[in-house]
């Protein structure tokens, strides 16, 4: 085994999402990184190649595709021996929707924000605005939101508000321990991924994919799940910002394959 092969192997075992390795959700983060684009497609043996280095079984890929065909996230066909998977335009639509928050090189919050406070047992009204809109609850009654607070929101009182301090209570609510705890744990794997790989080592195509997929899959579950606040609101032991740099550091070394890897035609 060459040093490479054994940093490679090491690296897929220090970055594998201790949390989850729900198949379904890795294959959508695959697709959603390297095959977002209409008729990009993925062939079943790519697939595989890709994703068992994980300690994945062929039989629970299969599986996980055709829940996600029978969800409508992707589309096969077969030509010959070969099977190809797509996106479906529900499947692109989805993911295309958190691709910019998940790719983002920095935070961006708001510089003016607001506040909605609903009236105590008829949340109903802000439940609705938090379902098209983007707030962020910070209790049942009262959701956090960005820009100027809106002229009327029926039944609801709503105040411009300068963010300039937040107890530790609200802190943990909106960064829960288990989220701290998981962005932490990516970050300590992300660096010690990076310190140990070899000088010039350089991934073949599958490698690579096998590594993105690993690691976009891991931050996306904690960037979904992180607030676009300003610095007050967080704990003093998130590690956000240092973890997005290590990661976006480390995929700039793991080049997308090119699509006739990925498709099976090169």
């Amino acid at each position: 085994m060459t040093k490479q092969t054994s940093w490679f192997e090491t690296a897929v075992t220090e970055l594998a999402d201790p949390q989850d390795q729900r198949v379904w959700s890795i294959i959508v983060s695959l697709f959603g990184d390297m095959a977002q684009d209409p008729g990009a497609q993925i062939s079943g043996s790519a697939l595989t190649r890709i994703i068992e280095p994980m300690g994945i079984k062929p039989e629970a890929i299969r599986v996980a595709l055709h829940r996600l065909r029978k969800d409508g996230w992707i589309d096969s066909n077969r030509i010959g021996r070969v099977s190809r998977h797509v996106l479906s335009e529900f499947g692109r639509t989805q993911s295309a929707a958190v691709t910019p928050r998940i790719y983002a090189r920095g935070s961006t919050p708001a510089g003016r924000w607001h506040l909605l406070i609903a009236e105590d047992g008829k949340t109903q009204v802000l439940e609705d605005v938090m379902l098209n809109h983007d707030y962020t609850p910070i209790s049942r009654g009262a959701a956090l939101g960005p820009g100027s607070a809106p002229d009327q929101w029926d039944g609801l009182l709503a105040l411009d508000i300068a963010p300039r301090a937040a107890p530790a209570w609200l802190k943990d609510r909106l960064c829960p321990q288990d989220l701290r705890t998981s962005c932490q744990a990516l970050l300590d794997a992300v660096e010690n991924a990076t310190r140990t790989r070899p000088d010039g080592w350089s991934p073949t195509p599958l490698q690579s994919a096998t590594l993105r997929t690993l690691l976009v899959h891991r931050w996306r579950r904690v960037v979904l799940r992180q607030p676009d606040l300003p610095e007050v609101f967080y704990p003093p032991d998130w590690v956000g910002p240092a973890c997005r740099d290590r990661v976006f550091d480390l995929l700039d070394v793991l080049p997308r394959p090119p699509a006739e890897t990925l498709s099976g035609s090169g």
